[in-house]
């Protein structure tokens, strides 16, 4: 089965922790602070690798993790920096995430590489709060957390020139022939599962790429069958090729089946509707009589909305070289720009800007405001409070991450208790 979507989970490596420790060798007695710095957090990067034209890895595992910054040393050692993780995907794809469905990046064209989430910045060690006053600090700051996110990958197919008719009109057959593309073709009355992509090479041109996308049909656009699904693969599309059977054979009106699936199209997206169109008659071989009526019907309706009619035999070869010929100029008039989608979410803006996991609230029943959270045990077990110097740092931290400001909101005043982790004291503006 094709896959063509895929929900993952990526996080990026957590810093390592900054160290505390001080120099102790036998003829220096009053050693100073030497504690090294954590190692940076792995990033977690995406590349395209022209290799895989599918999602389906993806389906298999989910969770994409970097690793984790060390921790800082004695004697001034750097931890060891935690490795990237790099995750391929086919070009085309684009990655949203998940909850709000914005696009953080696409990768197509000139877009190859992209780092996704930095990993956590490491912790200074203790080394770097010496001052004249405090030569022997007895805390380090902690590296920072690691970012989390889920996303969802869409590949969006990225070819020149989409064909588009209902299942059964011979999209496959006339795909086969003019690319070197080869498609199952059979009689199937649901639709092919694979968007297939073939190289038109055509004399005098520079070629283009063409996309079989999937057989739509009515409530499509809604996600009835596998409307969504495919869809999404024309949306980079310049040209719509819509091919219709002529031939009538399953007694459908060929008419009333272009109508219907422009009708989707516009549903799903009113821009992909408006790029430009040219219908292909086909199985013109299997009309006896009247082949010229038909054609001339299907010109008289459409020629109107600045749409071209070409009748052709996806079989036998007929009239297919003069629509290639049209499809390339029409090519030639949009230009050679890929469709790229734009970034919406900023994950590397909301990264570690938050509160840390950490939350404030009042508690009534003891009359105390009472601050909790991972990164404030981390840090209460790195500082040392009983110093003017760590008390000062503490402070600044609470300030830092907006924790004084969420304070004042719940109505805090001067005298006030304030309680972290079995630790107590008074506030004071």
């Amino acid at each position: 089965m094709f896959a063509d979507r895929a929900r993952i989970i990526v996080r990026s490596g957590k810093g390592g922790d900054g160290h505390v420790s001080f120099r102790r060798e036998k003829y220096v007695p009053a050693g100073g602070p030497d504690g090294g710095d954590g190692g940076h957090g792995g990033d977690v990067i995406f590349v395209v690798d022209e290799g895989l034209n599918t999602l389906i890895d993806f389906r298999h595992v989910r969770k994409y993790k970097a690793g984790d910054g060390e921790e800082g040393g004695k004697k001034n050692c750097r931890g060891k920096d935690g490795n990237d993780i790099i995750i391929k995907v086919p070009a085309g794809t684009v990655i949203k995430e998940a909850q709000s469905g914005k696009v953080i990046t696409d990768m197509s064209g000139d877009n190859t590489r992209y780092v996704l989430l930095k990993g956590g910045k490491g912790g200074l060690g203790n080394q770097h709060y010496a001052t004249s006053t405090m030569q022997a600090p007895k805390y380090a700051k902690p590296g920072q957390e690691a970012v989390e996110l889920e996303l969802i990958l869409e590949l969006k197919v990225i070819a020149d020139v989409g064909l588009v008719g209902f299942p059964n009109v011979g999209k496959s057959t006339f795909l086969s022939r003019v690319t070197n593309a080869r498609p199952k073709i059979a009689n199937y009355h649901f639709t092919t599962l694979n968007p297939n992509l073939g190289v038109v090479d055509l004399e005098g041109t520079g070629g283009f790429v063409i996309a079989d996308i999937p057989g739509l049909i009515k409530g499509a656009s809604e996600g009835v069958g596998l409307g969504h699904e495919f869809l999404r693969h024309i949306e980079r599309t310049k040209v719509i090729i819509h091919i219709v059977d002529a031939a009538g054979i399953e007694g459908r009106d060929p008419i009333e089946d272009i109508y219907t699936i422009n009708n989707e199209l516009k549903a799903y997206n009113p821009e992909i509707a408006s790029r430009p169109q040219v219908i292909a008659a086909n199985k013109t071989d299997l009309i006896f009589e009247g082949k010229d009526e038909i054609v001339e019907k299907l010109r008289e309706r459409f020629a109107p909305e600045g749409i071209e009619v070409y009748p052709i035999s996806a079989a036998t070869g007929e009239g297919v070289k003069d629509l290639l010929y049209k499809v390339s100029n029409m090519l030639k008039e949009t230009g050679n720009e890929v469709t790229v989608f734009s970034q919406e979410y900023f994950p590397g803006e909301e990264k570690l800007e938050g509160d840390w996991g950490i939350n404030v609230s009042y508690d009534e029943e003891n009359d105390e405001y009472v601050i909790e959270g991972p990164s404030i045990d981390k840090m209460l077990g790195y500082t040392n409070l009983d110093s003017e110097k760590g008390f000062t740092f503490f402070q600044g931290f609470l300030k830092d991450k907006g924790i004084l400001d969420k304070l004042e909101e719940l109505g805090i005043e001067d005298g006030d208790t304030v309680r972290m982790y079995g630790l107590s004291f008074d506030y004071y503006k």
